[in-house]
């Protein structure tokens, strides 16, 4: 399995990434993807993924870092690194009150510019995207980008399932974390069931939201992919062992990913 989205630059990781390897060796899960969310964090999660064949990373500002300094030189700089496999993450968050929205909003539209300027020179990636609460203003901006939809992944999807109708009307695919694994959150387990077959994906977001049944723990890791596949598998009624390697195949279409380097 692939954890197409975690973030093993965070400081809960440091001088732990090969035990994470370790544990995600012994789980079948035989890549991930760290996910950055400034500048600084893409240059840490590019070292991480140079030092380790399994892991991917990307380069981006998440929402909720607008208000930190952003070096858009070194975020170009990671994304020709062959190892970096998407922009993001970025996008909105609502959830939040710091920083301020507008300011997210400006980040949020300087990153999209650069990104499709850049594609325009020859550096092309799919994005990543978060979006917390803001499936009003978000899927606007992003199609005013004139960035291609179906390049983009709405992660962490805890929206509703008329959201979800609207991100797969856009064109864009769909990732769940362990959300869709807790009782509490039918709405996500009835959009899982929306998503086609082959614009579906799988993650942790570790550190965060460890599915069950480790909700509650944290560190979450990356070898708790298989355990939200399981769940999606059951909640759409599809086996694993036709639903695991669909889940594998859209991910490495999406990120344009290698074949795993160790079995």
């Amino acid at each position: 399995m692939i954890d197409t989205h975690c973030h093993l630059s965070f400081s809960i990781f440091d001088g732990k990434v090969a035990d994470e390897i370790a544990l995600m060796r012994q789980a079948g899960v035989t890549q991930a993807i760290s996910i950055s969310t400034t500048s600084t964090d893409a240059r840490k999660a590019q070292a991480i993924a140079n030092a380790h064949p399994e892991v991917f990373f990307s380069s981006g500002v998440h929402p909720l870092y607008s208000h930190e300094r952003v070096d858009w030189g070194d975020l170009h700089d990671a994304a020709t690194d062959p190892r970096c496999v998407a922009w993001g993450e970025l996008g909105l968050d609502r959830h939040h009150k710091k920083p301020a929205f507008e300011l997210q909003r400006e980040v949020l539209i300087e990153q999209l510019d650069r990104i499709g300027r850049w594609a325009r020179d020859g550096l092309e990636l799919p994005i990543v995207i978060h979006c917390r609460e803001a499936f009003a203003e978000l899927p606007p901006l992003l199609k005013a980008s004139g960035l291609p939809m179906e390049r983009m992944v709405f992660h962490c999807f805890t929206g509703t399932p008329d959201d979800a109708r609207a991100v797969l009307d856009l064109g864009a695919w769909i990732s769940f974390t362990g959300v869709v694994t807790y009782a509490n959150a039918p709405l996500i387990a009835e959009a899982a069931k929306l998503v086609p077959r082959d614009r579906i994906m799988v993650e942790t977001d570790a550190p965060f939201l460890s599915p069950e049944p480790h909700r509650g723990e944290f560190p979450n890791h990356a070898a708790h992919v298989p355990l939200v596949a399981s769940a999606l598998a059951r909640i759409r009624g599809e086996p694993e062992q036709e639903f695991f390697p669909q889940l594998d195949a859209n991910a490495r279409r999406f990120f344009s990913l290698p074949p795993p380097a160790v079995a």
